[in-house]
C-alpha cells in the first residue's frame, strides 16, 4: 500500500495545482514574506537603520539624483568638501529607491518615503531570487519541488541578510542576477537559457564588479557545455550577444563621469572593451561550430588567450590590485577589512553557520550529477555542481562570497531533501512525518550549525567586544546624531567609518567614508589621529574642519588606540586636553565627544 501526506484525490489536486500555478504561487508566497519582514523590521525602517555604511552612501546618493545632481554625476560633495568624494558606483540600483521615494512623498512626505523605500526596495530582488530558484528546481530536482527554494533561500544567514529591509546596497540585486545565471545555464530551452545569462551577468557588471569571477565562471561553464554538446551553440551564441550589447547596453546607460577613465574597480572601458570583445568572439565560434569536439575545444581555447592577451596588452595597471591603492592604505585598511578575509580567519561562530550550506549543497549537487548520468538534466546538474564548487573556494579567498555561496548551494541541499521525501511520508502518523520534515530541513539547511553554536555558546564574544559592539551601534544611532544639528552645518572631523552615517542623518559634512578611490582622505584621518596632535590639527585644518567628533570605543576607534599608543586619540581618549580643542555640549547620555577644532 501507498503511503500520502493528504487523502489520495486532495493530493492530486494539490499536486496539479504546484505545478500549473508555480510561478503565481511563488510571487504570492513573496508577497507574504515582503510584508512580514516590513512589519518585523518596523522599528528599523522608522529609524531609518542603515547599518552599513555603503547602505548610508546609497541613500545619498539617491538623495543627490532627486536633489538634481546629474544622472552621470556621482561624487558626493558632502564628504572631502569641497571638491566631493568620488564613488565607483553605478546608477541603476538607485533607480528603484528613487522611483519608490516619488511614489510615495506625496502621501508620506519626503522623510517617511525615505524610510519606506529604504524598507521595501531589498526585497524587490528577493522575487527575482525566488522565481529564479523555483524555475532551476522545477527543471533539475522536480516540478513540485519549487517550495523547497523559498524555504532553504529562508533558512539562509548571510544570503537573506542581503534582502533585508534597510539593505539598500547592490548586493541584493547582483545575487538575484546570480540566481537568473543559475536558472539560464539550466534552462532547455538553449536560446532563452543563453539570453538569461548574458543579460543577467551584464546587468550584474553594470552595478559593479564584485560578481566578476562568477560572471567569468558562467562564460566558462557556457563554453564547456558547447564544447562537449555541439548543439550548445545557439545558448552559447545568444549568451554571447546579450552579454556584449548588455555590457555596452549598460556602459553607454548607466557609466557616471569618473567611471569613463581607464580605471580596474568598476564597468569602465577597460572592462567594457573587453566584455564586448570577448563576446564578440564567443560568437564567432558559436556560428562556426565545427563538428569535432577537439576542434571547438582548441577554438574555445584560443578565443580565452585572445582576451586574456587583450585585457593584459592593453590594460596592464589592471593585473595588480584593481582597487589601485597605495602601499599604505592596502596595508593599514583594506587588507583588514573582515569580509575581505578568507572564512578560515573568521572566529568559528561565524565561519560555522556560512560554510555549512555551501557543504552540503556541494554534496547534493555531486550526488544528484551523478544520479543524472544517464538523464537529461545531466548537464544541468554538472553546471550547479561546478557554480557550487567554485563557489565554495571562493570562501577561501574572502568571507564576502558567503552570500553567493549559499545561494548556490540551495539546489544541491534541495536535491537531498527531495530524495528524502519517501522516507517523510513511510511514518504512520501525521506527527512522525512533521517531525522526521522538520529535522530533515534543519540537517540540509545547514541550521543545526547554529543550534549547536547557540546551545554551547562556541566563541561567545567576550565582554570586550560586546562593549565595542555596543558602542559602535550607538553611535548610529538617529537618537545620537540628531542633536548634532543644534550646531550650524560645518565640516566634521571624525571616523572614517562614521563619515558616510554622519552626513545621512545630519546636515553636517565629514571628510571621509571607507572607499578606495579615496584613499587619500581615508590616510589623512589614520594619520591625524594615531599621529602626533600637531599633525591632527595641521590636518584638520588643511579640510576645513571646524569640530572634531568622535565615538568612544567604537570599533575603529580601538584601531587607532591598538597601533598607535601615545598617538593622539589615544591621549584624547584618557582625557588628556589641547588647547585648540573647546569641548562642545551635545546630550546628557550622549555617546559621542564634541570639540570645537581652534
Amino acid at each position: 500500500m501507498t503511503n500520502h501526506l493528504l487523502p489520495p484525490a486532495i493530493e492530486d489536486r494539490v499536486a496539479r495545482t504546484l505545478d500549473r500555478h508555480w510561478l503565481r504561487l511563488t510571487l504570492l508566497a513573496w508577497a507574504g514574506i515582503a510584508i512580514w519582514y516590513v512589519w518585523q523590521r518596523w522599528a528599523a525602517i522608522h529609524w531609518l537603520s542603515l547599518g552599513d555604511t555603503d547602505d548610508n552612501m546609497r541613500l545619498m546618493q539617491v538623495r543627490a539624483l532627486l536633489d538634481g545632481q546629474g544622472w552621470f554625476d556621482l561624487r558626493n560633495y558632502r564628504l572631502n568638501p569641497p571638491g566631493g568624494f568620488d564613488i565607483h558606483w553605478s546608477r541603476l540600483v538607485d533607480l528603484p529607491i528613487a522611483g519608490l521615494i516619488v511614489l510615495l512623498r506625496p502621501f508620506v512626505g519626503v522623510a517617511e518615503a525615505e524610510r519606506l523605500a529604504c524598507g521595501i526596495a531589498p526585497l524587490l530582488p528577493m522575487a527575482v531570487v525566488l522565481v529564479a530558484l523555483g524555475a532551476t528546481l522545477r527543471r533539475l530536482v522536480h516540478p513540485l519541488a519549487w517550495p523547497l527554494g523559498i524555504a532553504l533561500f529562508l533558512a539562509t544567514n548571510v544570503a537573506l541578510g542581503m534582502f533585508m529591509p534597510d539593505r539598500i546596497d547592490h548586493h541584493g540585486w547582483q545575487l538575484a542576477m546570480l540566481a537568473v545565471t543559475v536558472a539560464g545555464l539550466c534552462d532547455p530551452q538553449l536560446r532563452r537559457g543563453g539570453a538569461l545569462v548574458g543579460t543577467a551577468t551584464a546587468i550584474s557588471l553594470t552595478i559593479g564588479l564584485e560578481m566578476l569571477p562568477y560572471a567569468a565562471m558562467a562564460g566558462g561553464i557556457i563554453a564547456l557545455a558547447w564544447v562537449w554538446e555541439r548543439s550548445e551553440r545557439e545558448r552559447l551564441a545568444l549568451y554571447a550577444l546579450s552579454l556584449a550589447g548588455g555590457v555596452a547596453a549598460g556602459f553607454a546607460a548607466f557609466t557616471s563621469y569618473a567611471n569613463r577613465v581607464y580605471r580596474c574597480d568598476a564597468l569602465t572601458p577597460v572592462y567594457a572593451s573587453t566584455v564586448v570583445l570577448a563576446g564578440g568572439l564567443l560568437l564567432a565560434v558559436a556560428v562556426a561550430s565545427p563538428r569535432k569536439p577537439l576542434i571547438r575545444l582548441l577554438l574555445a581555447v584560443a578565443a580565452g588567450a585572445v582576451v586574456a592577451a587583450f585585457f593584459a596588452l592593453a590594460f596592464p595597471q589592471c593585473l595588480g590590485r584593481p582597487e589601485q591603492v597605495s602601499n599604505e592604505l592596502y596595508t593599514s585598511w583594506l587588507s583588514q577589512v573582515r569580509e575581505a578575509k578568507p572564512i578560515y580567519r573568521h572566529p568559528l561562530r561565524v565561519a560555522l553557520p556560512i560554510v555549512t550550506l555551501p557543504l552540503i549543497g556541494l554534496i547534493g549537487a555531486l550526488f544528484a550529477t551523478w544520479r543524472a548520468r544517464r538523464q537529461p538534466t545531466l548537464r544541468g546538474w554538472a553546471c550547479v555542481a561546478l557554480f557550487g564548487a567554485f563557489a565554495a573556494l571562493m570562501l577561501l579567498w574572502q568571507a564576502r562570497a558567503g552570500p553567493a555561496a549559499q545561494l548556490l548551494a540551495i539546489p544541491g541541499a534541495a536535491a537531498l531533501a527531495w530524495m528524502a521525501v519517501p522516507w517523510l511520508i513511510a511514518p504512520r502518523y501525521w506527527w512522525a512525518k512533521a517531525a522526521a520534515a522538520v529535522a530533515l530541513f534543519v540537517i540540509v539547511s545547514g541550521s543545526f550549525t547554529q543550534i549547536i553554536i547557540d546551545q554551547f555558546k562556541v566563541d561567545r564574544p567576550n565582554a570586550y567586544v560586546r562593549r565595542v559592539n555596543k558602542a559602535t551601534g550607538r553611535c548610529l544611532t538617529i537618537p545620537a546624531m540628531q542633536p548634532l544639528n543644534r550646531y550650524p552645518a560645518q565640516t566634521v572631523f571624525t571616523f572614517v567609518d562614521l563619515g558616510p552615517r554622519l552626513i545621512t542623518l545630519t546636515h553636517h559634512n565629514a571628510i571621509a567614508g571607507p572607499y578606495h578611490r579615496n584613499g587619500d582622505a581615508i590616510l589623512d584621518v589614520h594619520h591625524a589621529f594615531m599621529g602626533t596632535p600637531e599633525v591632527a590639527r595641521a590636518i584638520m585644518k588643511r579640510h576645513g574642519a571646524t569640530m572634531l567628533l568622535v565615538c568612544p570605543d567604537m570599533a575603529e576607534s580601538t584601531n587607532y588606540r591598538a597601533k598607535a599608543r601615545g598617538g593622539f586619540y589615544d591621549r584624547l581618549a584618557k582625557g588628556e586636553q589641547f588647547d585648540w580643542l573647546v569641548p562642545l555640549p551635545i546630550r546628557k547620555g550622549s555617546p559621542f565627544r564634541a570639540y570645537r577644532v581652534e
